[in-house]
């Protein structure tokens, strides 16, 4: 199994006005179009992509306003060290509303929203194109069984933890990543609270060197069979998580005239 994180969805109400405003705001380009019977998927991405970098896929089903619950937090976009502060001026300027801004954050780390509420983080690194994804954050309600699941069932490894008195976060990414791949964030609270998933936030999808392959490994591992390849032409499948969040497995072709595989 390849491992890498491939994109992660995300349902909006509006597709025009969510693509504006991730190509104004971000720079995304779009990477991909399908038109579907009632849906459209369009994927986006910045400009010259690394090979293992992630892609935002927006899925925008007509006549649906979709239910942004708490099980999924946020996804975190790249800006240079020592850029933070800048780069949130940079989007207030542009008309991103003020959401978190980084003094409030102590200074590490800020969040705006878009047009449908999906937060996005600014994080700084090194590493990785401007507005780049860097992570995904799920949260999960048992920890230990979370990256367990990610451990046993896509052999990824624990990259990095920060633990605080009410919560602890666990970043997780496949051996070997490389540093402009996208990771998993899971975020534990100690309280015991549990949370809704509503609609808004689709899934994650991990690529396979061979989908009948990787899909019959993540059955030997006790992975849920949730929506088999063969139920979906044999050209992607689903697992979820113990905490609900659906995985999708698919293969990627980087020569293939089209990034779907219908």
């Amino acid at each position: 199994m390849d491992g890498t994180l491939d994109h992660v969805m995300v349902r909006v109400s509006d597709l025009a006005a969510s693509v504006d405003w991730y190509q104004t705001h971000l720079d995304y380009e779009e990477k991909g179009r399908h038109e579907g019977d009632g849906f459209t998927i369009v994927y986006l991405g910045p400009a010259d992509m690394h090979q293992e970098g992630a892609m935002l896929e927006l899925t925008h089903n007509e006549g649906e306003t979709p239910t942004v619950g708490d099980a999924w937090g946020h996804v975190a976009v790249r800006v240079p060290e020592g850029e933070l502060e800048s780069a949130y001026e940079q989007l207030l300027d542009g008309g991103v509303s003020d959401y978190r801004d980084p003094e409030s954050c102590g200074g590490k780390y800020a969040f705006v929203k878009d047009p449908d509420g999906h937060e996005i983080e600014l994080v700084e690194r090194d590493h990785g194109r401007l507005w780049s994804l860097d992570h995904t954050m799920l949260r999960v309600e048992d920890a230990d069984r979370a990256i367990g699941f990610w451990g046993r069932k896509f052999e990824y490894e624990l990259a990095g933890r920060w633990e605080a008195s009410t919560f602890a976060n666990y970043f997780l990414e496949p051996a070997g990543a490389a540093p402009e791949a996208m990771s998993v964030e899971l975020t534990y609270n100690y309280d015991g609270r549990t949370y809704e998933h509503g609609d808004a936030w689709g899934h994650l999808a991990v690529r396979a060197h061979d989908l009948q392959e990787d899909w019959a490994q993540l059955l030997t591992r006790e992975a849920p069979a949730y929506r088999p390849p063969s139920e979906n032409e044999n050209r992607y499948g689903f697992t979820k998580t113990p905490s609900g969040h659906e995985i999708e497995l698919l293969e990627r072709d980087p020569d293939a005239d089209s990034l779907f595989p219908f």
